[in-house]
């Protein structure tokens, strides 16, 4: 029996990409390198820290130190967080959160996300009451799909990893998930583009698919 839900945040809970898209392509702007479509959705579940790691290698003229590139990021994607009005959970999430909180089944976040930008997320949307343990990526020194960010998160969990399931809505994050030996839930996320979620357990495309009843009888 499920006891705990493992969530990631960005393409699951609530739609930030299209402001890290922001963020991210007006520093590529500045740093003056061409990021392709595709290699720019090869960091999906990336951390920041990771991100700018890899392209420091594909990109030997970016001079800057990589704490640099993250903190120059994190200016960009906060002053747009702050002024962006439309912004909103993604459709169903907020009832799954209540309906698992209501019936007593633990929450957990594993996100790649900085804690800050899960710190504005989750203060802006009054999510922090539901939650027992929130995990940042920027905590690891890989991002999915290594399964340590999973793993960890399910060390917290109230119960053994095989009564844990994550939802995840991105190619490295189900790869993170099969990795780690957890049941795993794939979103396929409208705001997730070319995400391969084929070796996810269950795959949904509607939040209203799921309820408490429901995730408490899943099994491997």
């Amino acid at each position: 029996m499920i006891k705990t839900v493992i969530f990631d945040m960005d393409g699951v809970i609530v739609d930030t990409e299209p402001v890290h898209r922001y963020a991210y392509y007006q520093q590529f702007s500045e740093l003056n390198i061409e990021v392709t479509e595709e290699m720019y959705t090869s960091f999906t579940g990336f951390s920041t820290r990771n991100t700018f790691q890899t392209l420091k290698t594909h990109f030997p003229e970016i001079e800057h130190e990589v704490e640099d590139l993250i903190q120059r990021k994190r200016s960009i994607f906060n002053d747009a967080f702050d002024t962006k009005e439309d912004l909103f959970l993604l459709e169903g999430v907020e009832n799954l959160i209540k309906d698992l909180y209501q019936s007593g089944i633990q929450l957990i976040l594993a996100s790649s996300a900085s804690k800050v930008t899960i710190d504005r997320v989750f203060t802006r949307f009054n999510l922090h009451q539901y939650f027992t343990a929130i995990v940042s990526g920027e905590d690891f020194p890989q991002s999915k799909p290594d399964p340590a960010i999973f793993l960890y998160s399910a060390s917290l969990s109230v119960a053994p990893k095989a009564n844990c399931i994550i939802i995840e809505d991105s190619t490295n994050g189900v790869k993170a998930a099969n990795a780690a030996g957890i049941f795993c839930v794939g979103y396929n996320s409208t705001h997730s583009k070319m995400q391969d979620l084929s070796t996810a357990d269950l795959i949904i495309n509607d939040f209203s698919e799921l309820n408490a009843q429901k995730i408490a009888q899943l099994h491997f």
